[in-house]
């Protein structure tokens, strides 16, 4: 297992549409794998694979509770069927560090991905588990969490993240 390193914004590998996954082999799952290591090491919630520089539709996910057994789920080729209701949760991201607002959301989505088995899963989610699978499916689409923000809340973001990237690079 590895951990591997993380894109930050801007990186434009963010900005790309992954390719779909043809066949679950084992370089998926060694990718799936490490992904998972990474996400729990960074501490995370969620990874896509563009966020480590692969530009395939591969995401991870884990949104046990703190103290809780691990939930693990890999979905392959995931996608978004339908969604409900409407959430406003603080969401923030591993490729934006240190940065946090809250975004307009589906409460609930149904699901359909390829599990590591090569099986087809559908399944119905919500709270943190419907954001974290919107959130990592707009990763696998190009998109960030800002990119759901006004262009004047975009614009005060780069400003504040600009300062924020400043700030850790004198603490170095």
């Amino acid at each position: 297992m590895a951990i591997l390193a993380i894109r930050h914004y801007p990186d434009p590998v963010l900005q790309q549409r992954a390719e779909p996954v043809t066949e679950v082999d084992d370089s998926i799952r060694t990718l799936a794998r490490d992904m998972a290591e990474t996400m729990y090491a960074a501490p995370g919630v969620g990874l896509a694979a563009p966020q480590v520089g692969v530009g395939t539709r591969l995401i991870v996910l884990d949104c046990a509770p703190k103290g809780s057994p691990a939930e693990l789920i890999v979905a392959v080729n995931p996608e978004i069927l339908e969604g409900h209701g409407t959430s406003f949760e603080e969401e923030g991201c591993l490729s934006v560090p240190g940065y946090y607002t809250r975004i307009h959301r589906s409460a609930q989505v149904r699901v359909r991905y390829t599990d590591l088995a090569g099986q087809t899963v559908e399944r119905e989610a919500d709270g943190l588990l419907a954001i974290a699978f919107q959130h990592e499916i707009d990763h696998l689409e190009g998109l960030l969490f800002v990119d759901h923000l006004s262009s004047l809340k975009k614009g005060m973001f780069r400003k504040k993240y600009q300062k924020l990237q400043q700030q850790q690079e004198q603490q170095l």
